[in-house]
């Protein structure tokens, strides 16, 4: 029988890491412990249980079936807990020392983590902001794990199971390089199916887009030459050369160099969302910076 009076709940908290993370080195990066700590918390855990609770496998260390079976409990009793002792310690963003782990593409980098930066750091000097990739697939679990705190993503292509807030929605121009011979007049479908294009495939080397599929109802075909996984990159190239894109307008709006027209087709916007886990929901430091990112974009 397992005395709770004289229970160390970080000890519960390093549990949790490691049913998570099956591995005591990625536990000790997670929880800003180095790794002979962990292994401590382990030992204590193992006497706790009396269980060995995980063991080497050829992956790292696999959870005995005592783990597996604290494992969900485990996750909602420290959840309630987080949950109970957030609501009563008021954010102080002077104060605050945070790291913020943001998920973006470039184009959220550029439109969203930009202008965030001067609020940010002036109402919160002390804090930091970690900017990873985009990982679609990954962006769920990611967040589950408390790896990242907050994400940017089409609204379409949004895992369902994260709460979400639509941050404005964004409309497709065609973009060239200012003096641009054919973009001097309102360009017809058919001037545009002949000019040279760029196309943005963040898996890589894809040359077909939204744009394409458009197209392709109406029997047509556009000439693609390049594909890049990065909207700067096309920035750069559209500027010393004569080819062509279609572009989110707020990407390219202010930039210098470059002429904006109406496409000759109409595509359909996209709704940018952000994107947080239930854990973090009612968590003073993330409403607080919810509400700062919702007023940049607004």
């Amino acid at each position: 029988m397992i005395n709770l009076a004289n229970l160390d709940l970080n000890l519960l908290r390093t549990l949790d890491v490691l049913l998570t993370e099956h591995h005591v080195t990625r536990a000790a990066e997670r929880l800003h412990l180095s790794q002979p700590s962990v292994s401590v918390h382990l030992s204590k855990l193992r006497a706790l249980f009396n269980d060995p609770l995980l063991i080497p496998d050829s992956r790292g260390m696999k959870p005995t079936a005592l783990a597996d079976e604290l494992r969900q409990p485990l996750r909602q009793a420290l959840e309630s807990l987080e949950k109970a002792v957030l609501t009563s310690v008021p954010f102080e963003p002077a104060l605050s020392q945070q790291t913020w782990r943001l998920s973006a593409s470039d184009y959220s980098e550029f439109t969203i983590i930009q202008p965030l930066m001067n609020v940010l750091f002036q109402e919160a000097p002390q804090s930091r902001i970690a900017v990873t990739q985009m990982i679609p697939g990954r962006l769920a679990r990611q967040m589950e794990r408390g790896e990242i705190d907050l994400a940017f993503h089409i609204r379409e292509n949004a895992p369902q199971e994260l709460r979400s807030k639509a941050l404005f929605s964004e409309r497709y121009v065609l973009v060239g390089r200012a003096g641009h011979p054919v973009l001097r007049q309102p360009v017809s479908l058919g001037s545009f199916c002949q000019l040279k294009q760029v196309v943005v495939s963040p898996d890589g080397g894809g040359f077909v887009g939204m744009t394409d599929e458009v197209l392709k109802e109406k029997g047509l075909a556009r000439d693609v030459v390049l594909s890049v996984p990065h909207f700067h990159f096309v920035v750069s190239v559209l500027k010393t050369s004569d080819l062509v894109a279609m572009l989110p307008q707020r990407l390219v709006q202010d930039q210098t160099g470059l002429v904006l027209a109406e496409p000759p087709l109409e595509l359909p916007p996209f709704e940018l969302v952000m994107l947080w886990h239930e854990r973090s929901h009612r968590d003073p430091a993330h409403q607080w910076l919810r509400a700062k990112i919702a007023g940049v974009c607004g």
